[in-house]
């Protein structure tokens, strides 16, 4: 919990707050229970419809199935490690290098959407819950692991944002 202590002549990092709260607590809840209900599903009931289905759908089926997991356990490897952080059992630079090991990348569906459509409800399901936390979790990565000398020196195109870059570059 050091990274959020609070000094007088620093800024609140609100972004550090967020990833220590409840609202995070929640996030971490909601992805450990996907991959443990897309667990679930693929090892049981997954496996029956999946032979059901005629070949074009059985290999999105294993394409989607694949991809799933592949970013479950990705989400699951970053929300993990920043809960070590926020416990203080990991430093925010050891988790800095441990997040290398963690490849978070938006992933968009493989299969096209036609023959997604044909895929079993189920798994629909778990790729469009999957890809919103990844959403999520890719958002709060860039808040928190932004490197803020890069913020401050490609401003956003705003006079304001112009301003204060040069200020803090001028006074650092």
């Amino acid at each position: 919990m050091s990274q959020f202590i609070q000094h007088d002549d620093e800024p609140v990092s609100f972004v550090a707050r967020l990833a220590s709260s409840e609202a995070f607590k929640a996030m971490f809840r909601e992805g450990m229970s996907l991959v443990e209900e897309a667990a679930a599903y693929l090892d049981g009931p997954g496996r029956e419809q999946a032979r059901e289905l005629e070949r074009n759908e059985s290999l999105a089926y294993a394409a989607e199935s694949m991809r799933l997991t592949t970013r479950l356990m990705q989400l699951a490897s970053w929300l993990l490690l920043q809960r070590a952080v926020n416990e203080g059992e990991l430093t925010f630079e050891q988790a800095l290098s441990e997040k290398r090991k963690v490849k978070l990348s938006q992933q968009d569906m493989a299969t096209a959407p036609d023959v997604f459509e044909r895929l079993p409800h189920d798994l629909q399901a778990l790729v469009g819950e999957s890809l919103r936390l990844q959403a999520r979790v890719i958002h709060l990565d860039q808040l928190l692991y932004l490197d803020p000398k890069v913020a401050i020196s490609s401003p956003v195109g705003s006079p304001v944002e112009e301003q204060l870059a040069r200020l803090r570059a001028a006074f650092s």
